[in-house]
């Protein structure tokens, strides 16, 4: 779905600092969505975790870099770095070129996958939160 401009798509899941997220084989794949990458600018920089790192949720497991801006990541929901995307180390702009696709950043092994649930999810509320989000960062 398009938002001003913005692709997000509305069968994925979204957490507050605009990572996406998607239940793939009993893991939950996770990228930077549109309107983040899109903001950072052309990204430089991304951590790649090790496999078996434990995460939480709303506490930061990686950063990632643009030539403008630095940001954390912060776990979706709880558990542990299954795979880390090898390819955006030699090249990261993948996350700009591809967001939804090669630009996928994490694969977490969820303790509890259901804990996907409490992230944005649906058209009516990735809208509402995605313009009101907007507005935040032109006001900002």
């Amino acid at each position: 779905m398009e938002i001003q401009g913005y692709n997000l798509p509305d069968d994925l899941y979204y957490d507050a600092d605009h990572y996406w997220c998607k239940l793939e084989g009993g893991l939950i794949v996770m990228g930077m969505n549109d309107f983040a990458q899109k903001l950072a600018g052309e990204i430089v920089f991304v951590q790649l975790p090790f496999e078996g790192k434990k995460i939480q949720t709303g506490k930061k497991f990686a950063k990632v870099e643009s030539g403008k801006w630095v940001g954390k990541v912060m776990g979706p929901v709880d558990g542990e770095i299954a795979a880390s995307n090898q390819a955006l180390e030699t090249n990261p702009k993948l996350i700009n070129q591809d967001c939804y696709g090669q630009g996928w950043m994490y694969k977490i092994k969820p303790d509890d996958p259901g804990k996907i649930d409490a992230l944005t999810h649906g058209a009516d509320k990735i809208r509402s939160w995605l313009l009101a989000d907007i507005e935040r960062y032109k006001k900002g």
